[in-house]
């Protein structure tokens, strides 16, 4: 759901969406101190500490505020399609033209498909960095915690992912207030130890950070992959932009998020610089020792659970977005929210990232060992979104070749240097985001090129000289009382269900539509454009619902427009006529035989067409429709 316009909200409603946003957008980038500065420590050179440290804060300064102000603020926020952002909003947006005019699976495309699926990648890899790193905060609170660390770790976030089909409205409330403490706590506890070493603040110099990497060359791309931790979760300010608003994410960063981030950060340099001899993780030793302390690992814990909330119902997005675009299987889809139609839950979505986050604890055991897996996935989604955001430039906004050079080069190099930074984690563990990230993207791909295969095979070449109303009025068929809704993938051309129909059984209802549900590369499709209703005579109407990608089709309101126009349907009297698809391999189709295999077997365990409608099984008949690829 789009923020609503400024100009009609409230002081105090224009407040909520700039906290709220605190607790949504902001929980991964806003956890990272939790484990970035300890990260940075380990890299620095044995002698010269302190400047080492000076340099840290500085590429942390810095690297913030080209990330996320000048790139993601200043630039590729304003590309939001009706209000969404994203990569697929982006993708959509570079083809002026639509993606339906387009056949085939073009390089730009392919791009932003392997983005999207680098960020099921960083979804597995968040929760469990987020949360074993704020559970880790309690050996600090005592040693004897240590060896309960990755069990705690665990059932927490088995518990989070079982309570995920209860949906976020309960506690979705408290997220951006919880998160406000959070950031206030960060900052204040940062303030409090600035003076333990005031000369902190010569790290706002850029040189500083330029003067680390160029003097210790050796260590330049084990620093550059442990400041990178920094950035994790900016891709979220886009992302979500779709449920604040430019305006209020804006807002939550500049006075909530920034400000706490940069205090806290040069509040545990001060710190390292003043304790040298301190080994433990400066993030928890801000806090005093004793209740304290163990009072701020416990907010850390909760903030990891928002953080990690976020993450996974911005993976349920991603997914429905996906599905209705067509580039993933049809997947059950529940709404926990009848006001809040952006809640939603994906059962085998949650299963997956469950298991594969438990897993990754278990493996990796440490927060430490997790950062080695940790930026890959990061880096190469942000030059992703550079990509496609070069191609809006050009193509949309018709930006001189020059300027979009100058800008989106700007924003490549920097991507890519923090990308090839990361790629000597790959052996320790790196890969882990690339194997998930391949394995969606090989059925994103699939999936996408077989439908297309599909259309072109089956339905493009479909009859469609046929008159509708001459069939109608055959002598040959016979008119029953009733009416049949018959769902047809393209609208044009007679349906292949109901030419099977015809040929059984020698009738056909007195009313007839033939209703076609389309996804346009747009999040959301306005009331006035959802419904067009064509008689084609005869009894027979032709119906199409449209939807955006971030929607969900809703064929019993469909049917209740229809009816309201004056077509005599009735919902529960109505029978819906559907082709079930009985994929064959060994054709000619343009694809690998794998390929061929694995869209068979994704389509045998897609959900059915019919139950993506949620229309009644008593109501409903599958007509088959070998296919041959």
């Amino acid at each position: 759901m789009t923020a609503p316009s400024t100009c009609k909200l409230s002081t105090r409603a224009q407040a909520a969406l700039c906290i709220g946003a605190l607790g949504v957008v902001f929980g991964d980038i806003g956890t990272s101190p939790l484990y970035t500065m300890q990260e940075c420590l380990k890299h620095l050179p044995a002698t010269e500490r302190t400047d080492g440290i000076l340099g840290v804060l500085s590429l942390m300064f810095w690297t913030l505020m080209f990330a996320v102000n000048f790139k993601y603020l200043a630039y590729v926020m304003r590309a939001d399609n009706r209000g969404e952002g994203g990569v697929f909003a982006l993708l959509a947006l570079s083809h002026p033209k639509g993606l339906s005019h387009r056949r085939g699976l073009g390089a730009t495309t392919l791009v932003v498909m392997a983005g999207a699926a680098l960020l099921y990648g960083d979804g597995v890899i968040t929760p469990a960095i987020t949360v074993l790193s704020a559970v880790e905060g309690f050996s600090s609170f005592s040693p004897v915690f240590s060896s309960y660390v990755v069990p705690m770790a665990v059932v927490i976030i088995a518990a989070l992912f079982i309570f995920q089909s209860r949906g976020t409205k309960a506690i979705g409330g408290v997220f951006g207030p919880v998160m406000l403490v959070w950031f206030l706590t960060l900052g204040a506890l940062g303030a409090w130890h600035l003076f333990d070493a005031p000369e902190v603040f010569n790290a706002l110099n850029p040189l500083r950070g330029l003067q680390l990497l160029f003097q210790h060359p050796a260590k330049a791309t084990a620093l550059l992959g442990a400041i990178v931790l920094t950035i994790t979760g900016a891709e979220a300010l886009y992302a979500d932009m779709g449920h604040f608003g430019r305006r209020y994410i804006s807002q939550a960063w500049t006075f909530f998020v920034f400000p706490g981030l940069l205090l806290n950060y040069f509040g545990q340099g001060a710190y390292a610089i003043a304790h040298p001899d301190d080994v433990s993780n400066p993030f928890f030793a801000l806090a005093p020792a004793g209740p304290a302390r163990l009072a701020l690992v416990v907010l850390s814990i909760v903030a990891g659970i928002i953080a990690s909330q976020a993450l996974i119902s911005g993976t349920y997005s991603l997914t429905r977005q996906a599905i209705q675009l067509g580039y993933f299987p049809r997947l059950k889809i529940l709404h926990t929210n009848a006001e809040q139609a952006g809640q939603i839950y994906v059962p085998l979505v949650n299963w997956a990232l469950a298991l594969s986050t438990i897993w990754v604890v278990l493996e990796f055991r440490s927060s430490t060992g997790l950062a080695a897996a940790y930026g890959i996935a990061v880096t190469g989604t942000m030059a992703v979104t550079t990509f496609a955001f070069y191609r809006v430039a050009l193509l949309l906004w018709r930006w001189p070749r020059w300027k979009a050079n100058l800008i989106c080069g700007a924003f490549l190099v920097f991507d890519l240097i923090f990308f090839s930074a990361n790629l000597h984690k790959f052996t320790d563990g790196g890969w882990l985001p690339i194997v998930l990230a391949a394995l969606v993207l090989a059925i994103m791909y699939t999936w996408k090129q077989g439908r297309n295969e599909i259309q072109e095979k089956v339905y493009n070449s479909a009859i469609t000289e046929l008159e509708l109303s001459s069939i109608a009025k055959s002598k040959n068929i016979v008119r029953v009382p009733g009416s049949a809704v018959f769902m047809v993938a393209t609208p044009k051309g007679t349906p292949l269900a109901l030419l099977h129909h015809l040929k059984a059984n020698k009738c056909l209802q007195q009313t007839v539509v033939l209703l076609t549900i389309l996804t346009e590369e747009v999040p959301h499709v306005h009331e006035e454009e959802r419904f067009t209703l064509d008689s084609l005579g005869e009894g027979v109407w032709r119906a199409t619902g449209r939807y955006g990608y971030m929607e969900s089709p809703d064929v019993a309101k469909i049917v209740e427009r229809i009816r309201n126009q004056g077509v005599p349907l009735n919902l529960m009297a109505t029978t819906f006529y559907f082709n079930r698809e009985m994929i064959i391999t060994g054709g000619n189709a343009k694809m690998w035989e794998w390929q061929k295999g694995l869209y068979a077997f994704l389509s045998r365990n897609a959900r059915p067409v019919k139950d993506y409608y949620q229309i009644m099984p008593t109501q409903i008949i599958e007509i088959g429709l070998p296919i041959q690829l």
